[in-house]
């Protein structure tokens, strides 16, 4: 029998990223630790939202990972018997729903057991605002602060009552479409619509959304998610990939993917292409501004395509550019209020001004969606279209390179801070960008963002460039970059 190491044996500490805190099932993120997490998370909520919501309702939701209904009742009943009102839901559900009914129903937020995209041996904690999306770093800092001082327990429990998440969700995103446009082209055959929710939080959601019939792949609970990660990439879709090349029907199809928690969303176009939101979201601009009369500010993260500010400044919108992580395009819908029409990450996380400043897979679906039935043209062929009206031509990647150890994590960014590229591949540079990591602007219009993960000894590289070959020679470039010298 093998032995253990210590390190297997330590818990890690209860400690949140980005969006919420996630662990793996049994060893870290257990019934005893999420007892104790829990009353605390509902507690800052309290202190955070309470005078301005004068609630005391929490919302507690999950997805369908393993344990997560037992999850999600024991986090129930410790809010409960920290004196605060709960609402748990009764079936899964995407997160931006449990979002959507923490602003609805004027909730001091909601917690939702979700992994999110990681595989299937971990679980999670996400802790959402009254305002319906993730709160933001302060909030997620005293909440680990207090758990070394949690309250003290109530003398008298609230209740914990059921409700269903879906018929709210569903009718707030109906709201925001015309269904009636998008169900015609189906159920005439104009367009073909299959749906890979990767056995997440998003299966049925679309059948509840629309009347007329689609085709789902892996929509049945599989805890595993079959051997892999419900996380958008192509090495995780060879089922729809290999359905869209091989249909027989005719008219537009388009495939649509959802992370295991439904905030994030990937495509593939009727040829059994790979389409991330650095495709899909120049797509939106277009459809939001020129088909349904909107306005705002794009806001994008520094890994974003240059193509969104192009489609933008076809429609005189103006653009906001922030760090990595939806957490900053979110701050920046608060700080704005109504004025953002939307806001997008490489990652697949998109948001929308006149929705909740969260992430919503399924509404960008439902966009994308009517774009294909008003059109009647393929994703691609839009996005090339795009590429067409604002003269830029550009192809995007972007790998990660594990890195030994933390100390060549630390000579590799002493470097780029005394000694940065000046020239890659034969082309000058001509600015850099250190706002999030460095990013390296080339003579021939192409970029290459090199950045390090605040995790985990892995370096992130992003490149995007005239065509997918000269994409790969300068990503290729930067890995030897790190790992020849640096190994």
């Amino acid at each position: 029998m093998p032995v253990l190491s210590s390190n297997h044996l330590t818990r890690k500490p209860i400690k949140f990223g980005t969006d919420g805190w996630r662990g793996v099932i049994a060893a870290d993120f257990t019934f005893e630790r999420l007892k104790k997490v829990a009353p605390v998370a509902a507690q800052v909520l309290f202190e955070t939202y309470g005078s301005s919501t004068g609630s005391r309702l929490i919302i507690v939701g999950y997805d369908r990972r393993f344990l997560s209904e037992e999850f999600a009742q024991v986090t129930a009943d410790a809010v409960a018997q920290a004196g605060f009102e709960v609402l748990l839901s009764d079936s899964y559900a995407p997160t931006p729903a449990f979002s959507w009914a923490a602003y609805q129903r004027q909730a001091l937020g909601a917690l939702v057991i979700t992994a999110s995209h990681n595989p299937g041996q971990y679980s999670g904690l996400k802790v959402k605002g009254a305002f319906g999306g993730s709160v933001p770093l302060p909030v997620t800092q005293k909440i680990q602060t207090q758990l070394e001082h949690p309250p003290v327990p109530s003398s008298s429990a609230a209740s914990v009552n059921m409700f269903n998440p879906w018929p709210e969700y569903c009718q707030v995103l109906k709201s925001k479409v015309d269904l009636t446009v998008i169900n015609t082209a189906i159920s005439q055959g104009k367009l073909s619509v299959f749906v890979d929710p990767m056995h997440g939080a998003t299966a049925g959601g679309l059948g509840q959304l629309l009347e007329a019939p689609i085709q789902e792949l892996n929509s049945d609970r599989d805890p595993l998610f079959g051997g892999g990660a419900p996380e958008p990439l192509p090495k995780y879709l060879p089922d729809l990939i290999q359905t869209l090349k091989t249909r027989q029907d005719a008219g537009v199809a388009l495939g649509l993917v959802f992370d295991g928690d439904g905030d994030r969303i990937a495509a593939v176009d009727g040829q059994g292409e790979f389409l991330s939101s650095q495709f899909l979201i120049p797509i939106l601009i277009d459809h939001l501004a020129t088909h349904r009369g909107m306005t705002g500010e794009v806001i994008k993260t520094i890994s974003g395509s240059d193509l969104f500010p192009r489609v933008a400044a076809l429609h005189n919108l103006p653009v906001h550019e922030t760090s990595i992580g939806y957490k900053y395009i979110a701050d920046r819908m608060l700080e704005t209020q109504d004025s953002v029409l939307i806001g997008g990450e490489e990652s697949g996380g998109i948001g929308y001004g006149n929705h909740i400043p969260e992430r919503d897979g399924l509404l960008s679906a439902l966009y994308l969606l009517e774009a294909l039935a008003q059109t009647g043209k393929d994703l691609s062929a839009l996005y090339q279209e795009l590429q067409v009206r604002t003269d830029y031509h550009c192809a995007y990647d972007r790998i990660d390179v594990p890195l030994a150890s933390d100390s060549v994590k630390a000579a590799l960014q002493a470097e780029l801070s005394d000694a940065p590229f000046k020239e890659i591949l034969g082309q000058a540079v001509l600015d850099i960008g250190t706002g999030d990591g460095s990013k390296f602007r080339l003579a021939d219009q192409s970029w290459l963002l090199v950045r390090f993960s605040g995790t985990e000894p892995v370096l992130r590289l992003y490149c995007e460039a005239a065509n997918l070959d000269r994409v790969n020679e300068i990503l290729s470039w930067a890995k030897q970059w790190a790992t020849q010298v640096h190994g």
